[in-house]
Order: C-alpha cells, then sequence, then structure tokens
C-alpha cells in the first residue's frame, strides 16, 4: 500500500480519537446514566455519542468504507477496508472513575488489520500502530521489551470472567507458569506491552473492535500478535488473543495453551 495512503488514513484515525476524547472528557467522573445492553455489560451517552463522532467523520472522508462498531454495529463489513471503533473500551472503568479505559481505531485491508490506535482520552496518552512502521507512544518510538522466559514474565488479562470451561484451563496452565498475573486495565495493558512494562496479555472473548487495534501496535513495537493457535488475527478471529513481547515468551505460551 504506498506510504501517501496509508498516511492519509493515519490522519483521519487520529482526527477520530481527538473527535472521541471531546466527547468522552466531560462526562469522565461526572454522574450520568448507565445502560446495560443485552448482554448486560454497560453502556453510556459517552459510549454512543462518541461513536456517533467517529461514524460521521469516516462516512465524511471515505464512505466507501466499512465500519464495525460496539455500539451501532456493522456496515459495509465486506469493503476493502473496514474500520473498527470501540469509543469506550472499559466502561466499566469508565463509569467507576478509573482511568484505564481507552478509545480504540483500527484499520483492516482484506480483513488484516493495518493500522491502530490506543488513545486515553484522561492521561492524553496516544499509542499508533502502523503496518510496516514503529509504534509510537505520544509521538515517540516505543518498543516491548525482552523476556526469554515465562517464569519471569507479568500477564494481563480484562478479567478471569472472561475465561470459560477449557479456555480457563489453558489460561490457568499459563497463569500458574508466569511470575505475576495482574487483571483490569483493559485495553490499558497493551499500551503497557508495547512500551516494555508487561510481557504478555491472553484473553477470549474478544471482538475484531476489541482486538485489531492492537495487532499493528503490538507488531510494530516488535511483538508478536495471534491467536490462541499462533494464527494471524483478522476480522474473522474467534476472539481468543496472545500478544507477547518476546516471541520467545510466546511460544512457550502457546505449548501450554495447547488448542
Amino acid at each position: 500500500m504506498p506510504p501517501i495512503a496509508l498516511d492519509g488514513l493515519l490522519a483521519l484515525a487520529l482526527e477520530l480519537a481527538d473527535a472521541a476524547g471531546e466527547v468522552i472528557r466531560p462526562y469522565f467522573r461526572k454522574p450520568l446514566a448507565v445502560d446495560d445492553k443485552a448482554d448486560l455489560t454497560p453502556v453510556t451517552i459517552a459510549d454512543r455519542n462518541a461513536e456517533q463522532a467517529m461514524r460521521a467523520l469516516i462516512g465524511q472522508r471515505f464512505p466507501e468504507h466499512g465500519i464495525i462498531g460496539e455500539e451501532f454495529g456493522r456496515v459495509r463489513e465486506d469493503a476493502e477496508f473496514v474500520w473498527t471503533l470501540d469509543p469506550i473500551d472499559g466502561t466499566k472503568s469508565f463509569i467507576s472513575g478509573v482511568p484505564l479505559f481507552g478509545t480504540l481505531i483500527a484499520v483492516t485491508r482484506a480483513g488484516r488489520p493495518i493500522l491502530g490506535v490506543i488513545d486515553q482520552p484522561i492521561s492524553r496518552e496516544r499509542w499508533v500502530g502502523v503496518a510496516g512502521r514503529t509504534t509510537t507512544l505520544n509521538g515517540s518510538l516505543v518498543h516491548c521489551r525482552v523476556c526469554p522466559d515465562l517464569a519471569a514474565a507479568t500477564l494481563f488479562a480484562t478479567s478471569p470472567d472472561m475465561f470459560e470451561r477449557q479456555d480457563a484451563a489453558a489460561f490457568a496452565r499459563v497463569s500458574s507458569a508466569v511470575k505475576l498475573t495482574r487483571f483490569g486495565a483493559d485495553c490499558y495493558a497493551y499500551g503497557l506491552l508495547a512500551t516494555g512494562f508487561i510481557d504478555l496479555v491472553l484473553e477470549a472473548g474478544l471482538r475484531p473492535y476489541d482486538f485489531c487495534p492492537m495487532v499493528p501496535i503490538i507488531e510494530g513495537a516488535g511483538g508478536v500478535a495471534t491467536n490462541w493457535r499462533g494464527a494471524a488475527l483478522d476480522l474473522a478471529s474467534d476472539g481468543r488473543a496472545l500478544m507477547t513481547g518476546d516471541r520467545r515468551t510466546h511460544q512457550a505460551a502457546l505449548a501450554l495453551l495447547g488448542i
């Protein structure tokens, strides 16, 4: 893909993150109504309005592109370029006043993520990953850290509740092999992985808007991003994701998952 075309997508992705942040910030740590969706996960006016703002910008700039969003579903999902949008990944953190949520934006081409953004609108930290380029945090290059042995690794997942039946057993095998297991950082954990503060993120039950932004970010920081079988992640993936900063750690975790 020509760099100039990729730069145009990146410029719009950054504009989307700015727009979402402007919507979200006034609602943080303020009284607001919280509704329950059909799956009993919470949603607020901040989630909805932020996604609507991003969708409007995409429609103005690239009306032929597809969109998969958490709050307003799918349009033109068979397009060559499809955007995935999660206006507030970590709504439970957001409504609890915990600044570990983030806006997630990705662009996929033929199903494969080629651009990703994690934007934390309160701390104003922004990780950006673009295929073939080094990942940045607020414009500075970042890299995953070396960790050749699971016994020295720090593992993150959003919640133990995301693992059921055989997935729970598989997660337990990896968790028991690492030095430290932590929960509750939502998308922020992937930023920590890309910046070299933790060593792996292992999750299940994800949707494309949850994991697609992470692929270019982690790969661009020198890490590895796959499903639990070691295959590349794309729009059709089953929602199980394993992302690590060191390929040796990745191989060891895959062996323990045994999927």
